[in-house]
């Protein structure tokens, strides 16, 4: 699994969890959710990645 992959599973976690804790999210519409949420943060992933090769660096990602 590539690092960016990685990086988006547990983000997403985190944020299904939080929905979770909330009483926002249930098991009968957890898969859409989760789905929603993945895609999300890939995408904004694949945005900050672009926008630093453009720039010249890649993403910035910090390790809490």
């Amino acid at each position: 699994m590539k690092q960016e992959d990685e990086l988006a599973m547990k983000v997403t976690k985190e944020i299904v969890i939080k929905f979770i804790e909330m009483g926002r999210l249930s098991v009968n519409n957890f898969d859409e959710v989760f789905r929603q949420v993945h895609s999300t943060v890939t995408d904004t992933l694949a945005e900050s990645s672009q926008a630093g090769k453009e720039k010249g660096k890649g993403p910035t990602v910090s390790k809490a």
